[in-house]
Protein backbone atom coordinates (compact mmCIF):
# COMPACT_ATOMS: atom_id res chain seq x y z
CA UNK A 1 0.00 0.00 0.00
CA UNK A 2 1.47 3.11 -0.55
CA UNK A 3 2.02 6.20 1.72
CA UNK A 4 0.75 9.40 1.02
CA UNK A 5 1.35 12.39 2.87
CA UNK A 6 -0.84 15.47 3.37
CA UNK A 7 0.63 19.11 3.62
CA UNK A 8 -3.12 21.54 4.73
CA UNK A 9 -3.66 24.86 5.74
CA UNK A 10 -6.01 27.21 6.04
CA UNK A 11 -7.47 26.63 2.52
CA UNK A 12 -8.25 23.37 3.39
CA UNK A 13 -10.90 24.76 5.66
CA UNK A 14 -11.73 27.67 4.24
CA UNK A 15 -14.60 26.44 2.20
CA UNK A 16 -16.48 24.96 5.73
CA UNK A 17 -16.38 28.62 6.93
CA UNK A 18 -13.28 28.87 8.94
CA UNK A 19 -11.44 31.69 8.37
CA UNK A 20 -8.07 32.11 7.80
CA UNK A 21 -5.09 32.43 9.53
CA UNK A 22 -4.06 35.58 9.08
CA UNK A 23 -5.76 38.14 6.57
CA UNK A 24 -4.16 41.03 4.94
CA UNK A 25 -2.99 43.84 6.67
CA UNK A 26 -1.67 41.99 9.40
CA UNK A 27 -5.27 41.62 11.20
CA UNK A 28 -7.07 37.81 11.87
CA UNK A 29 -10.90 38.63 12.31
CA UNK A 30 -10.03 42.41 13.12
CA UNK A 31 -7.17 41.64 15.60
CA UNK A 32 -3.78 41.85 15.19
CA UNK A 33 -2.20 38.94 15.50
CA UNK A 34 0.86 40.11 18.20
CA UNK A 35 -2.45 40.92 20.29
CA UNK A 36 -3.85 37.27 20.17
CA UNK A 37 -1.38 35.09 18.96
CA UNK A 38 2.42 35.62 20.64
CA UNK A 39 3.01 34.80 24.16
CA UNK A 40 3.44 38.86 24.78
CA UNK A 41 -0.31 38.84 24.25
CA UNK A 42 -1.06 36.17 26.30
CA UNK A 43 0.94 37.92 28.81
CA UNK A 44 -0.59 41.40 28.48
CA UNK A 45 -4.04 40.42 28.17
CA UNK A 46 -5.25 37.26 28.65
CA UNK A 47 -8.92 37.77 29.07
CA UNK A 48 -8.57 38.96 25.50
CA UNK A 49 -6.48 36.32 24.36
CA UNK A 50 -9.02 34.16 25.56
CA UNK A 51 -11.91 35.32 24.43
CA UNK A 52 -10.66 35.32 21.09
CA UNK A 53 -10.17 31.38 21.22
CA UNK A 54 -13.42 31.28 22.23
CA UNK A 55 -14.55 32.76 19.31
CA UNK A 56 -13.02 30.67 17.63
CA UNK A 57 -14.09 27.12 19.19
CA UNK A 58 -17.74 28.24 18.64
CA UNK A 59 -17.23 29.13 14.63
CA UNK A 60 -15.83 25.98 14.63
CA UNK A 61 -18.23 24.17 16.65
CA UNK A 62 -20.99 25.52 14.10
CA UNK A 63 -18.83 24.54 11.25
CA UNK A 64 -18.68 20.90 8.95
CA UNK A 65 -15.79 19.41 7.10
CA UNK A 66 -16.13 19.80 3.40
CA UNK A 67 -15.59 17.41 0.39
CA UNK A 68 -12.14 17.90 0.67
CA UNK A 69 -11.95 16.86 4.15
CA UNK A 70 -13.79 13.97 3.08
CA UNK A 71 -12.15 12.93 -0.28
CA UNK A 72 -8.63 12.82 2.22
CA UNK A 73 -10.71 10.55 4.25
CA UNK A 74 -12.00 7.93 1.67
CA UNK A 75 -8.16 7.98 0.26
CA UNK A 76 -7.58 5.53 3.46
CA UNK A 77 -9.61 2.60 1.61
CA UNK A 78 -6.90 2.66 -0.89
CA UNK A 79 -3.76 4.30 0.66
CA UNK A 80 -1.87 4.41 3.73
CA UNK A 81 -2.43 8.09 4.14
CA UNK A 82 -1.01 10.35 7.23
CA UNK A 83 -2.02 14.40 7.17
CA UNK A 84 0.20 16.97 8.38
CA UNK A 85 -1.95 19.94 9.38
CA UNK A 86 -0.77 23.88 10.12
CA UNK A 87 -5.29 23.93 10.91
CA UNK A 88 -6.38 23.97 14.75
CA UNK A 89 -9.41 22.80 13.39
CA UNK A 90 -10.52 19.38 14.12
CA UNK A 91 -12.38 19.30 10.90
CA UNK A 92 -9.90 16.09 9.30
CA UNK A 93 -11.10 14.40 12.40
CA UNK A 94 -14.50 14.76 12.17
CA UNK A 95 -14.41 14.13 8.57
CA UNK A 96 -13.05 10.42 9.40
CA UNK A 97 -9.21 10.88 8.80
CA UNK A 98 -7.39 9.08 11.40
CA UNK A 99 -4.03 9.82 11.48
CA UNK A 100 -3.28 13.55 11.77
CA UNK A 101 -0.56 15.67 12.68
CA UNK A 102 -1.48 19.46 14.31
CA UNK A 103 1.88 21.36 13.70
CA UNK A 104 0.23 24.73 15.75
CA UNK A 105 -1.96 22.80 18.11
CA UNK A 106 -5.86 22.34 18.30
CA UNK A 107 -8.02 24.63 19.42
CA UNK A 108 -10.51 21.87 21.42
CA UNK A 109 -7.39 21.12 23.34
CA UNK A 110 -6.33 23.39 26.16
CA UNK A 111 -2.82 23.23 28.34
CA UNK A 112 -1.66 24.10 31.74
CA UNK A 113 0.64 26.87 32.30
CA UNK A 114 2.27 24.66 34.68
CA UNK A 115 5.42 23.30 34.53
CA UNK A 116 4.34 20.44 33.54
CA UNK A 117 2.28 21.99 30.64
CA UNK A 118 -0.59 18.98 30.39
CA UNK A 119 -2.94 18.97 28.11
CA UNK A 120 -7.03 18.90 28.09
CA UNK A 121 -9.63 18.01 25.85
CA UNK A 122 -12.34 21.28 25.92
CA UNK A 123 -15.70 20.18 26.89
CA UNK A 124 -17.56 21.19 23.80
CA UNK A 125 -20.93 21.82 25.86
CA UNK A 126 -18.73 24.26 27.64
CA UNK A 127 -16.36 25.35 25.00
CA UNK A 128 -15.23 28.95 26.68
CA UNK A 129 -12.09 29.08 28.70
CA UNK A 130 -11.85 32.06 30.74
CA UNK A 131 -9.33 33.65 33.23
CA UNK A 132 -9.59 31.75 36.63
CA UNK A 133 -10.38 28.50 34.80
CA UNK A 134 -7.20 26.41 35.92
CA UNK A 135 -6.01 22.72 35.74
CA UNK A 136 -5.95 20.05 38.47
CA UNK A 137 -2.77 21.25 39.79
CA UNK A 138 -3.85 24.75 40.22
CA UNK A 139 -2.38 26.28 36.73
CA UNK A 140 -4.27 28.75 34.49
CA UNK A 141 -5.39 27.27 31.19
CA UNK A 142 -4.07 28.56 27.97
CA UNK A 143 -5.20 27.87 24.40
CA UNK A 144 -3.11 24.53 23.19
CA UNK A 145 -1.70 26.73 20.25
CA UNK A 146 1.85 27.01 18.90
CA UNK A 147 1.84 31.53 18.71
CA UNK A 148 4.63 33.44 16.84
CA UNK A 149 7.80 32.98 18.77
CA UNK A 150 6.95 29.42 20.08
CA UNK A 151 8.86 26.51 18.87
CA UNK A 152 7.22 23.93 17.18
CA UNK A 153 7.44 20.48 19.12
CA UNK A 154 5.56 17.96 16.35
CA UNK A 155 7.81 19.20 13.37
CA UNK A 156 10.66 16.51 14.13
CA UNK A 157 7.85 14.06 13.97
CA UNK A 158 6.43 15.68 10.97
CA UNK A 159 9.94 15.56 9.18
CA UNK A 160 9.73 12.08 9.76
CA UNK A 161 6.20 11.42 8.62
CA UNK A 162 7.04 13.35 5.03
CA UNK A 163 10.66 10.94 5.14
CA UNK A 164 8.29 8.10 4.41
CA UNK A 165 5.95 9.59 1.79
CA UNK A 166 5.79 7.91 -1.59
CA UNK A 167 3.15 10.68 -2.87
CA UNK A 168 3.14 14.10 -0.91
CA UNK A 169 0.19 16.09 -1.48
CA UNK A 170 -0.36 19.74 -0.44
CA UNK A 171 -3.43 22.26 -0.16
CA UNK A 172 -4.12 25.18 0.70
CA UNK A 173 -1.53 26.46 2.18
CA UNK A 174 1.58 28.95 0.64
CA UNK A 175 4.71 27.18 2.48
CA UNK A 176 5.96 30.10 2.74
CA UNK A 177 5.69 29.78 7.13
CA UNK A 178 8.87 28.23 8.20
CA UNK A 179 9.08 25.82 9.80
CA UNK A 180 5.97 24.20 8.12
CA UNK A 181 7.59 25.34 4.65
CA UNK A 182 10.71 22.96 5.09
CA UNK A 183 9.26 19.99 5.15
CA UNK A 184 8.36 19.73 1.45
CA UNK A 185 12.31 19.41 1.33
CA UNK A 186 12.23 16.31 3.30
CA UNK A 187 10.57 14.09 1.16
CA UNK A 188 12.58 11.54 -1.14
CA UNK A 189 13.99 12.73 -4.25
CA UNK A 190 11.85 11.05 -6.95
CA UNK A 191 8.46 11.03 -4.91
CA UNK A 192 6.07 13.07 -6.97
CA UNK A 193 4.17 15.96 -5.34
CA UNK A 194 0.80 17.59 -5.88
CA UNK A 195 -0.08 21.36 -5.58
CA UNK A 196 -3.84 22.17 -4.45
CA UNK A 197 -4.30 26.15 -4.44
CA UNK A 198 -6.30 28.29 -6.18
CA UNK A 199 -3.39 30.68 -6.06
CA UNK A 200 -1.02 28.28 -6.28
CA UNK A 201 2.95 29.99 -5.22
CA UNK A 202 5.68 28.29 -7.04
CA UNK A 203 7.88 26.03 -5.51
CA UNK A 204 11.08 23.98 -5.41
CA UNK A 205 10.58 20.59 -6.47
CA UNK A 206 12.02 17.99 -8.95
CA UNK A 207 8.30 17.11 -9.63
CA UNK A 208 5.78 19.88 -8.92
CA UNK A 209 2.32 19.26 -10.73
CA UNK A 210 -0.70 22.23 -9.74
CA UNK A 211 -4.20 21.43 -9.55
CA UNK A 212 -5.61 25.45 -9.34
CA UNK A 213 -8.63 24.48 -7.75
CA UNK A 214 -10.02 24.39 -4.10
CA UNK A 215 -9.86 21.71 -1.16
CA UNK A 216 -13.23 20.15 -2.56
CA UNK A 217 -12.87 20.39 -6.29
CA UNK A 218 -9.09 19.69 -6.11
CA UNK A 219 -9.53 16.77 -4.12
CA UNK A 220 -12.06 15.42 -6.64
CA UNK A 221 -9.20 15.39 -9.23
CA UNK A 222 -6.82 14.29 -6.74
CA UNK A 223 -9.01 11.35 -5.95
CA UNK A 224 -9.29 10.22 -9.97
CA UNK A 225 -5.35 10.68 -10.30
CA UNK A 226 -4.70 8.56 -7.60
CA UNK A 227 -6.72 5.68 -7.85
CA UNK A 228 -6.20 5.80 -12.39
CA UNK A 229 -2.23 6.30 -11.76
CA UNK A 230 -0.98 5.09 -8.45
CA UNK A 231 -2.81 1.98 -7.52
Amino acid sequence: MKKIVVLTGAGMSAESGIATFRDSGGLWEEYKVEDVATPEGWHKNPELVLEFYNQRRRQLLGAKPNNGHKLLAELEAYFDVEIITQNVDNLHERAGSTKILHLHGELMKVRSCGAGEEIYDVDPNKSDINVGDKCPNGFQLRPHIVWFGESVPAIEEAIRIVKTADILIIIGTSMQVYPAASLVHYAKRKVPVFLIDPNPAYMVSDKLFVIAKGASEGMKQMKDILLNDFL
